[in-house]
């Protein structure tokens, strides 16, 4: 039987879960919340515009919430009367002062997954379970810089989401998978500083650049984010007793200081449908296996509070 898919929001982000979708079910049956009468339709998707033909259109195999950060926190309440499943797409809020949601998602019982693909990387995956174990890491810079103006070239990047603050933009939020996958491979800091600003030629209203240092018992991670580079770098380097070790998140490789140790022909964009392919799974067998899922809104939480803090 095909899976059923609620999806609220259906920007940019949204299109690739829709069409990743697609590609592990040509059947999918996608119900989408739109903003309003003229958003253009999506084919195979059936648009609904209030609450009332969400509930008559259901029951569903879960949610995927993919509309402006700002409005995830009403959202994820609105959702939990359909007592299905929770795919958010991240950041999960642009603020802390949603944390009471986390005790009503608990309470409800429904799943949640903050989705954050990068943890479905391959060069990520091989580092995490093949050369982590067995390195001594002294030091672990982390870069990820790009050029806000071109991701989104057919509109005007001030009046995107991106470059307002108040629709949750800013490259902090933009950019918490570095963030988050820290998380994921080193765990929780002990102790952490940060410094933004948005100070850059672009001149918008947000944070167009982030800077975090992370104190772990044995070494830093140093993590800069930002919205202004022309030449985009996505990079991890870890400085180790034996060696240097380079990730390149771009071209999905994992080099020593003298040779390349893996790659992968897997694009970034392949990751969105790994991961549904993940939360497909967890929501058919946790009842079976009794495996949690990660990255919930618990453990997503965190690393926001990182973030934000």
């Amino acid at each position: 039987m095909a899976v059923k898919v609620l999806i609220i929001g259906f920007g940019s982000i949204a299109e690739k879960h829709y069409h990743a979708l697609l590609k592990i079910d040509p059947l999918v049956n996608v119900v989408a919340m739109r903003s309003h009468l003229k958003a253009e339709p999506k084919t195979n998707a059936l648009s609904v515009y209030c609450m009332q033909e969400i509930i008559q259109n259901g029951p569903y195999d879960f949610v995927l919430i993919s509309n402006p950060t700002y409005k995830h926190a009403e959202t994820i309440e609105m959702m939990l009367g359909l007592h299905c499943p929770l795919f958010i797409e991240k950041p999960l809020f642009h603020t802390l002062h949603a944390a009471h949601l986390l005790d009503k998602v608990s309470a409800s019982g429904n799943l949640s997954y903050v989705a954050c693909n990068l943890r479905f990387l391959d060069s990520l995956i091989y580092f995490k379970n093949f050369l982590l174990p067995n390195i001594k890491i002294n030091e672990v810079n982390v870069y990820c810089g790009s050029f806000l103006p071109e991701w989104r070239p057919e509109v005007n990047y001030k009046n995107c989401y991106s470059a307002n603050e108040k629709l949750g933009g800013g490259a902090h939020l933009d950019l918490i998978h570095e963030l988050d996958y820290v998380y994921w491979l080193f765990g929780k800091p002990i102790e952490m500083r940060s410094y933004k600003s948005m100070k850059s030629t672009l001149g918008i209203d947000a944070i167009d650049y982030a800077n975090y240092l992370l104190e772990y018992e044995k070494f830093a991670v140093n993590i800069i984010l930002n919205y202004f580079r022309k030449d985009k770098k996505r990079t991890i380097e870890l400085v180790c007793s034996d060696d240097t070790y380079t990730i390149d998140l771009f071209s999905n490789t994992v080099s020593s200081s003298t040779e390349v140790l893996f790659k992968s022909e897997q694009a970034i964009s392949d990751t969105y449908q790994k991961q549904l392919i993940y939360f497909i799974d967890r929501i058919k067998n946790i009842s079976l296996d009794g495996k949690k899922i990660m990255n919930n809104i618990d453990e997503a939480f965190e690393v926001l509070k990182i973030c934000l803090k």
